[in-house]
């Protein structure tokens, strides 16, 4: 199923479920307990948002070689993590701002995975009942920050920086080589798949789940392809995971 998170005019800021007639409702949440209602709003009185909002987002680099290799990088031996605020996720349609004192900002299209339940100390072969499912990410980032402060909390943080959606899709699988699309104003910027990643989803949560409990609509973006490369105010951007959707957002100055 795809879950999504939306403000309507029937129910307020609720989660639901595609269906083919629109959203239908659901009381409660997906990450606790939750039921069907008999609502269904059509899609033009929803307001999609961010399909969650986690207590963190757990980020991974250089975790495609083809992006290491742009960045100058080596293939690292570990999963190398850094963390975005919760205060850096917004939905689709949600501008990016770009902040004045960023001058080179980038855009980075990663598959998200959405945790369901607590996760502590998981083995890679039970990590798929922690999962609730997953969704497309873009990994925001002041590059010239980066390189400036020589580590990446300040150029992954900004308000904004952490687009997520459109939707939570449970049933996609990353081992099939899911395509991983990123466009600007139409064109594209990044196409890879997840068939490439260094290091795989299970692989990626039972690694995180050693060094830190994640809770429930937790987050992890799981690294981007080669591509990366500048956004600015005007331009529309683009992250597109196969199975999950098209996760649009304009781009404007702060």
């Amino acid at each position: 199923m795809k879950i999504v998170r939306i403000d309507s005019k029937v129910d307020d800021i609720t989660y639901g479920v595609v269906e083919p007639e629109g959203i239908r409702i659901y009381r409660g949440s997906p990450f606790v307990a939750w039921e069907p209602t008999e609502t269904v709003v059509a899609w033009d009185q929803a307001r999609l948002l961010a399909p969650v909002i986690p207590t963190k987002v757990v980020a991974i680099g250089r975790n495609y070689a083809d992006h290491a290799a742009e960045m100058g990088g080596d293939v690292p031996t570990s999963p190398v993590l850094f963390l975005k605020p919760p205060t850096s996720v917004i939905g689709p349609l949600q501008p990016i701002r770009i902040p004045a004192q960023a001058k080179e900002v980038h855009h980075e299209a990663e598959l998200a995975v959405v945790i369901g339940n607590v996760t502590k100390n998981v083995r890679a072969d039970d990590v798929g009942s922690h999962i609730l499912g997953y969704t497309a990410a873009n990994d925001v980032t002041a590059r010239d920050l980066q390189r400036a402060d020589g580590q990446w909390m300040r150029a992954k943080g900004f308000d904004t920086f952490c687009p997520l959606g459109p939707a939570i899709d449970t049933d996609i699988d990353p081992l099939e080589g899911l395509s991983v699309i990123s466009r600007v104003n139409g064109e594209i910027r990044q196409s890879g798949t997840t068939a490439d990643l260094v290091f795989g989803v299970a692989e990626l949560v039972s690694f995180i789940s050693t060094i830190m409990t994640l809770l429930p609509g937790d987050v992890i973006l799981t690294g981007t392809p080669s591509g990366v490369g500048p956004i600015v105010p005007g331009d529309r951007v683009e992250v597109e995971i196969e199975g999950v959707g098209i996760l649009v957002n304009p781009v404007v100055k702060a």
